[in-house]
């Protein structure tokens, strides 16, 4: 990453670019640090793995905060509301369920 008046250049490694599949975040805080723990659930199974933990200060998870709300405005504006199940862990998905 070089600052070349005033312009951040962003690299971006093959295996970071590659992505981590979450499906469940917990969020925490302390009074100087947020922590984002970014977790795959996987259907009938009793534990959860965290696969990404990404710590923030105060000041950049309001700039998180904001850049997501923007974001998702956007998207909801090119392809409609997205819907939302409040307050629910989805532990086996509502798919079939197999035995092996």
């Amino acid at each position: 990453m070089e600052n070349t008046k005033g312009k951040i250049q962003i690299e971006l490694k093959e295996e970071i670019g590659e992505g981590i599949y979450s499906n469940m975040a917990v969020i925490s805080h302390a009074n100087t640090e947020f922590v984002l723990d970014f977790i795959t659930i996987m259907p009938g199974m009793p534990k959860a793995q965290v696969k990404s933990r990404i710590i923030l200060t105060p000041e950049h998870a309001k700039r998180l905060m904001f850049a997501l709300e923007e974001n998702i405005q956007k998207f909801e504006a090119a392809n409609g509301k997205i819907k939302t199940i409040d307050n629910v862990i989805p532990l086996n998905f509502g798919g079939p369920t197999a035995q092996a």
